[in-house]
């Protein structure tokens, strides 16, 4: 799996985040704060995106094609969980 594209989202939103607190430190304008930190929070969903794609392309693929039933349900549930979670956070 491809993870370079993923880490360096992460990389990116690590560094905005280390920014942002450099913002709070220094009492920057609130709304300045905001923005930085939404930005980050974009970097992290897109991050995550990646990853989940990724969890798709190989992950699962390799259990549908492996015909295994009990792999196949455990990749089901793993999928609806990150769902579950990511609508209640929306």
């Amino acid at each position: 799996m491809d993870r370079s594209k993923s880490l360096q989202l992460l990389k990116n939103a690590k560094g905005q985040v280390e920014a942002v607190i450099k913002m709070v430190e220094n009492d920057r304008y609130c709304i300045d704060i905001s923005k930085q930190i939404l930005a980050s929070i974009s970097l992290l969903k897109k991050a995550n995106v990646e990853i989940l794609n990724s969890h798709l392309e190989h992950c699962v693929k390799q259990a549908a094609l492996s015909k295994d039933p009990e792999e196949i349900n455990i990749k089901i549930k793993e999928l609806e969980e990150v769902l579950e979670y990511l609508s209640k956070i929306v």
